[in-house]
C-alpha cells in the first residue's frame, strides 16, 4: 500500500470520527432541547463509514443513548468488525 493511500485513509478515520463525536454531541443537544433529532440510521451510518470509535466515545461522553441496547451493543460491535477487517488486510492477506 502506498504511502499517499495510507495518509488519505488515515485523514478520512480521523475526519470521520470528530463527525461521529460531533452527531453524537449535537443528538444529545437537540434531545435535551425537545428539538428535531438526527436519525438514528445516521448515527449508525456514520459508525459504519469508519466514525465508530468516535460515536462510540460520543455515547459516554454525553452520556447519549447508553441505555439503548442496539447502541450499547452495536456500536462496539461494529468497531471490532472494523478492526478486524483491518487486521485481515494488513496482516493476514
Amino acid at each position: 500500500m502506498s504511502k499517499e493511500l495510507i495518509i488519505i485513509i488515515t485523514v478520512y478515520i480521523i475526519c470521520m470520527n470528530i463527525i461521529g463525536v460531533a452527531v453524537m454531541g449535537i443528538d444529545k443537544s437537540k434531545a435535551k432541547k425537545q428539538a428535531w433529532r438526527i436519525p438514528e440510521k445516521t448515527l449508525f451510518l456514520v459508525s459504519l463509514l469508519g466514525g465508530s470509535i468516535g460515536t462510540w466515545a460520543g455515547m459516554y461522553i454525553f452520556r447519549h443513548k447508553t441505555k439503548h441496547w442496539y447502541f450499547v451493543i452495536g456500536m462496539p460491535l461494529i468497531l471490532f468488525a472494523q478492526i478486524g477487517a483491518v487486521v485481515y488486510l494488513w496482516v493476514i492477506r
